[in-house]
C-alpha cells in the first residue's frame, strides 16, 4: 500500500541482477566480470581439451606393452605455463584497478544529491541532509542525468555491527561498518524498483533486512520530496489513536513529526504509508499486516528487537487507524 501513488506505475525487477545493470557503477562491475568469466572459461577449455587429447592419445592399447619414450623436461612448456599465467594476472590486474578507479569518488561532486543510510539490526535508515527527509528501508532516486555532478552519492554507516549494502543492478556491495564512513555512488538511468539486501552476515534477522530502491522521473521525485515534507494533518477522527502512540513506549523508539516522539532506536514513523513494506521488507504494507505487526512484530520477523506492545484490543484498533493517515 503505497500513499503518495508514485511508484505504481514504474517497472518493479523483483530478482536482483548483476548482469541486468542500470546504472554505471553496476555497467562497470559487469564488464569485469565477463573479463574474468571468459579468461577462467579459456583457462577451462585448454586444461580439458590438454586433458581429453593426453588420456585418448597416450592410452593404454592391447598388446602395445613398450615402455614409451621417457622426456626429461620441456623448456618451451615450462616457459609457456609460467609466461602465460603472469600475463593473465597482469591483465586481471590492469582491468580491477581500472574497475575500481572508476568506482572511486570519495566526496560527492556539486550537484550531486546526497544521501546518508545508516544500518540497523536489521532495517535501513535513510536521510537526505539536504532536504530534510529521513525515511527507511526505501530510497528514493531521481533518474541521473549526464555526467557525474548529477549522481546520487551514499555516505554509508553503521550503528551496531557491520552490514553490507548491495543492490546488484546499481552498484557493488559495499560494506556498513561500525565507527567508520564508507561512500559509494549510484547514477540510475531507468526509472523503476530495484531490489537489495543486506549482503554480510549480521544477526538473526540478517536475510530479511531487505532494501527498495525506487528510481523516478524527475518530476515524480520532487512530488515524492514535497510530500515528504508535508507536515502531519491529524483527523479527528484518529485523534484518540494518536492520543494512545504517545502514551505508550513508541515515543521512546520512533520519530513521528508533529508529536514529542523523538526515538532513534526504530525507524521514522512521520510517513510510514507510503512504504511498501514493513520491517524492511518483511511483509507487504497493508492495514492487516500493520494491526499484526503492533500486536507482535515476532510473528512476522521472528527475533525482530520490536516488543509486542501488549495492547487491549481497543487501543490497537485506535492506534493502527492512527497510523494507516501517516502518508
Amino acid at each position: 500500500m503505497r500513499g503518495d501513488g508514485l511508484s505504481a506505475s514504474l517497472p518493479v525487477h523483483p530478482v536482483p541482477d548483476m548482469f541486468s545493470p542500470v546504472s554505471a557503477p553496476a555497467e562497470s562491475i559487469r564488464e569485469l566480470s565477463w573479463l574474468v568469466f571468459g579468461i577462467s572459461a579459456g583457462i577451462l577449455i585448454v586444461v580439458v581439451g590438454v586433458l581429453a587429447y593426453c588420456v585418448i592419445r597416450f592410452r593404454e592399447r592391447p598388446g602395445d606393452d613398450r615402455e614409451p619414450p621417457q622426456i626429461y623436461g620441456s623448456n618451451q612448456i615450462e616457459l609457456a605455463w609460467t609466461l602465460v599465467p603472469a600475463l593473465i594476472v597482469v591483465v586481471l590486474f590492469l582491468a580491477t584497478a581500472r574497475t575500481i578507479n572508476e568506482l572511486e569518488l570519495r566526496q560527492p561532486p556539486p550537484g550531486a544529491l546526497k544521501t546518508t543510510i545508516v544500518g540497523h539490526q536489521w532495517w535501513w535508515e535513510i536521510r537526505y541532509p539536504d532536504l530534510g527527509i529521513v525515511t527507511a528501508n526505501e530510497l528514493h532516486l531521481p533518474v541521473a542525468g549526464e555526467g557525474k555532478d548529477r549522481v546520487a552519492y551514499l555516505t554509508l554507516e553503521s550503528a551496531d555491527v557491520i552490514h553490507s549494502f548491495w543492490v546488484p543492478q546499481l552498484a557493488g556491495k559495499t560494506d556498513v561498518v561500525p565507527n567508520r564512513v564508507n561512500g559509494m555512488w549510484v547514477a540510475p538511468r531507468e526509472a523503476g524498483t530495484y531490489l537489495g539486501q543486506c549482503a554480510e552476515y549480521c544477526g538473526t534477522q540478517h536475510a530479511h533486512m531487505l532494501l527498495r530502491v525506487i528510481v523516478h522521473p524527475q518530476a515524480d521525485f520532487d512530488a515524492w520530496v514535497a510530500a515528504q515534507k508535508r507536515p502531519e494533518v491529524v483527523d479527528a477522527a484518529v485523534a484518540d489513536g494518536r492520543a494512545v502512540f504517545q502514551a505508550t513506549a513508541c515515543v521512546n523508539c520512533h520519530t513521528l513529526g508533529g508529536t514529542g516522539a523523538r526515538g532513534t532506536f526504530g525507524p521514522d514513523l512521520t510517513h510510514l504509508m507510503s512504504r511498501e513494506t514493513i520491517g524492511a521488507g518483511a511483509a507487504e504494507n497493508t492495514p492487516e499486516n500493520l494491526r499484526a505487526w503492533i500486536v507482535d512484530p515476532d510473528h512476522l520477523k521472528p527475533g525482530v528487537l520490536m516488543p509486542a506492545m501488549k495492547l487491549d484490543r481497543a487501543d490497537i484498533d485506535k492506534l493502527t487507524a492512527y497510523l494507516l493517515t501517516l502518508q
